[in-house]
């Protein structure tokens, strides 16, 4: 049960942001799709993998952790010029429609106020897989270059499915996973208002929040300054 304060922002949200046309299904699904297909695509492309190549993976998936982190504990959280508008979809809209005691959607329409618009498909791939990927088979190799881009739209479909599971319904099955149970309770935290600014950044594995202090842990100062 929503509180009234968070049904008025919800109301005014759709209102304001969803076409009559607009389908939570269909959003999801064009984001697991076109992520699917650039993996696909990206193992397709793949030869005789060197065993040095290999290390592709786990140095990309630590650079995604920490580009998460640094994106979602900067700009989404604090406001700047250039970067407004990530900050207005996150922690203006994103943390009114979402808070502590209303973490979970109403239906699919919501939808919208969790997954990355399509347009950020574009965006992903066009303005940061790509172009990376580019220098990476010029200056390294072609199988570098493509375990880079398969393991970077990994990371990506990992972040928003993971993120959307925080946001269904506690009932459902993969709510109770135990796992999904514990990064669900972490995110929950994030989302108190009092904490956002200053704690849980990483929304998948808590890596750079380890690395950072930035971990809340009950007890902690809602206005100290993580170390």
């Amino acid at each position: 049960m929503t509180t009234q304060a968070t049904e008025a922002f919800r109301e005014e949200f759709r209102r304001n942001n969803l076409s009559p046309s607009y389908s939570g299904p269909l959003h999801l699904s064009l984001t697991v799709g076109v992520t699917l297909a650039a993996m696909l695509a990206s193992i397709a492309m793949l030869g005789r993998v060197q065993p040095l190549e290999w290390l592709t993976i786990p140095v990309t998936f630590l650079y995604g952790n920490l580009a998460e982190y640094l994106g979602h504990r900067g700009p989404m959280h604090h406001k700047t010029r250039l970067l407004a508008l990530i900050y207005q979809r996150h922690a203006v809209e994103h943390h009114n429609f979402f808070t502590e005691e209303d973490t979970t959607f109403d239906s699919s329409r919501d939808y919208y106020a969790v997954l990355f618009p399509p347009i950020m498909l574009l965006f992903f791939f066009g303005c940061f897989a790509l172009p990376v990927g580019v220098a990476l088979y010029l200056l390294l190799t072609p199988n570098v270059a493509f375990l880079f881009i398969l393991t970077s739209a990994a990371y990506f479909l990992n972040y928003e499915l993971l993120h959307f599971a925080y946001h269904m319904d506690e009932k459902r099955w993969v709510s109770r996973l135990p796992f999904i149970r514990v990064l669900r309770r972490r995110h929950t935290v994030h989302h108190d208002r009092r904490l956002m600014s200053r704690y849980n950044f990483n929304i998948t594995y808590p890596i750079f929040d380890t690395v950072f202090g930035t971990i809340y842990r009950p007890g902690a100062s809602a206005t100290s300054t993580p170390t």
